[in-house]
């Protein structure tokens, strides 16, 4: 069985939390409280330098972080990623986007608005964020014009990498009504067999 030392309002987490539920693979989750310096302890560390979460333990020992390389590697051998080596370049691309171009703003404008005194000096940065944020949408708005996921012709990691923060992208001050190809994919999305939604 694997673990994996996540943190439940982070949309990281929820990414390795939802495709092991659609899996249907057994885990152990350990709650770890970064915000209260729990993944820079010594015997966390030792788990992983970088001091972040999610984490995946397998059993014999290995680590494993970074979200989207703990999805690639649990999706291995499903129909979560595709076999064909083009469709599974594009999943790449796509998760590749939301790490660069999406999570950096619409995570951390989330993150100032739901956990930061409204005095605090870094609601300085929202309309910044909210500017890259909307560009991300935009481009993601555009792709699902059209089709129902982001690669091929069904849900793949892609999917949950972007659905993760996209879904709760409200929560920073975004807007997602005027995005209705993005609503009716955050639809299917929840739609799907075995949707676990993100604890917060």
């Amino acid at each position: 069985m694997v673990t994996v030392y996540g943190m439940k309002s982070s949309g990281n987490c929820y990414k390795v939390q939802l495709l092991l539920e659609q899996l249907q693979r057994p885990y152990r989750w350990v709650e770890i409280d970064s915000a209260r310096g729990e993944t820079r302890t010594p015997q966390f560390l030792a788990k992983n330098a970088n001091g972040k979460v999610p984490l995946l333990e397998l059993d014999d020992g290995r680590h494993l972080c970074e979200s989207n390389a703990i999805l690639h590697f649990l999706a291995e051998g499903t129909n979560y990623l595709p076999a064909d080596a083009w469709l599974r370049a594009q999943a790449l691309q796509w998760m590749f986007f939301e790490q660069y171009s999406h999570e950096p703003y619409i995570a951390v404008a989330r993150f100032i608005c739901r956990w930061l005194p409204a005095e605090h000096a870094r609601r300085a940065d929202l309309p910044r964020l909210l500017e890259r944020g909307a560009q991300a949408l935009a481009v993601m708005e555009k792709h699902l014009a059209g089709r129902e996921f982001f690669v091929g012709d069904g849900y793949t990691i892609a999917d949950i990498a972007l659905f993760a923060y996209t879904h709760c992208a409200a929560d920073g001050g975004f807007d997602l009504t005027v995005y209705p190809a993005i609503c009716a994919w955050l639809a299917r999305v929840r739609a799907q067999p075995r949707f676990e939604r993100m604890h917060a």
